[in-house]
């Protein structure tokens, strides 16, 4: 406890991880909102899968250059203009709703811009952290922060969920204006809190920009073949397995919940994810880093299966609970080898890197998922793809024996 209030001295690091949190919470939110109100006025999961479509494409456009800039000007200032375009887009949320209008392509205008603002963000923020407190007190900086993030991802659904059903119920207008509007205010705070963090610049020498430069960290990841190895199976999993864009439809046809309850069911991972988190703290992975990360990506994919066959909403918070401790062991094992890893010098184009395999798994995996569940149902296409999953860990033990015999962590660059 005293290393987190050893962080916490220092006003910047205060500023930046509060905003993450206010940040975390309105995504949270609009991810729910956004979700219930395309599937209740179109009643097609391939538009769901589109809201993912809209993120990535921009996202993926984007966040290579994304990290170039990360590393050649102030990191702070990357950061307050992605928000900044994060607040537009719940901007164009707020106006879509008022209009009363059925057109969702504007939602998938205004998930655009949400993607290209997360291009920005991810690679500045991932690399920012390490730049706001001395290094004997990083490790607890970094849990702090992850324990903040994860405690945005088990409120915000909820309450996003809560309000869509308040603003329906009690204020007989539509469920998503609320959550909208609470949305905009946070993100504004976010970006009056960024702003107030001291500017933050890569440390070491800058070479002249050219495409050599922005594709370095691809270079890097290629190089390290544990590194790439645990990013590309995140991947894969994530991509095949994950079931997040189609809870709207699960908690509306198949559990028969209404928007608090798909609240509920987008809290469940963040639970799962939030408890490990804490157990890692406590006794973080010191050995068979490897074979820990393979075995949560396991059972990733065995959840997803029981998640995508259950008709009882308890077994499938329940499954969606494991789901996400699953995927917190293999984000801690891939966080701590591209941190250890990498030099800050060009530690946002690294993570650059990991964010578009990131938002790969994530946007684009709910378009895989919108799309085979247009094809054959929403249970089949769960079902299969946390099948999927399991395939893609046995290819992968054989694939890269050196992620499977990985002991313990490099010591940092």
């Amino acid at each position: 406890m005293s290393g987190v209030r050893a962080a916490l001295s220092f006003p910047d690091f205060r500023r930046f991880v509060l905003g993450r949190f206010f940040a975390t919470l309105a995504w949270q939110m609009l991810g729910v909102a956004v979700g219930w109100q395309v599937y209740s006025i179109t009643r097609d999961p391939l538009d769901l899968g589109l809201v993912g479509l809209a993120q990535f494409l921009p996202f993926f456009a984007l966040v290579l250059p994304g990290g170039q800039l990360a590393d050649r000007v102030d990191r702070r200032l990357v950061i307050v203009t992605a928000y900044i375009i994060e607040a537009i887009c719940a901007v164009v949320l707020l106006a879509f709703t008022l209009s009363g209008s059925s057109d969702v392509k504007w939602v998938f205008f205004a998930m655009a811009l949400f993607g290209a603002g997360r291009a920005l963000w991810m690679p500045s923020g991932q690399a920012m952290t390490v730049n706001l407190v001395p290094a004997e007190v990083f490790p607890a900086a970094v849990a702090f922060n992850s324990s903040l993030f994860e405690a945005a991802v088990i409120v915000g659904p909820a309450v996003g969920g809560l309000l869509y059903a308040f603003s329906e119920a009690q204020l007989q207008t539509s469920g998503a204006l609320l959550v909208y509007v609470v949305c905009l205010v946070l993100l504004l705070l976010v970006v009056v809190l960024m702003w107030r963090v001291r500017p933050v610049r890569a440390s070491g020498g800058q070479r002249p920009v050219s495409m050599s430069e922005m594709f370095e960290g691809l270079r890097f990841v290629f190089s390290r073949r544990p590194i790439l190895g645990a990013i590309s199976l995140d991947l894969f999993a994530v991509l095949f397995g994950g079931a997040t864009a189609l809870l709207p439809m699960f908690a509306a046809d198949i559990l028969h919940v209404g928007p608090e309850g798909l609240g509920a069911l987008r809290t469940a991972p963040g639970i799962g994810a939030g408890v490990t988190a804490l157990l890692l703290a406590r006794r973080p992975i010191a050995q068979h880093a490897g074979r820990w990360m393979f075995g949560g990506v396991a059972a990733f994919g065995v959840a997803t299966i029981v998640f995508g066959l259950s008709t009882w909403f308890w077994v499938s918070f329940a499954a969606l609970v494991v789901v996400g401790a699953g995927d917190m062991v293999s984000v801690f094992v891939r966080h701590l080898l591209i941190q250890l890893e990498t030099p800050d010098a060009i530690r946002g184009r690294v993570s650059a890197v990991s964010a578009m395999f990131i938002g790969a798994s994530n946007e684009l995996g709910e378009f895989e998922s919108g799309l085979t569940a247009a094809w054959w149902g929403p249970v089949r296409a769960v079902t299969v793809g946390g099948v999927a999953c399991l395939v893609v860990v046995g290819v992968y033990l054989r694939v890269f024996p050196e992620l499977r015999k990985l002991d313990r962590f490099p010591q940092p660059v």
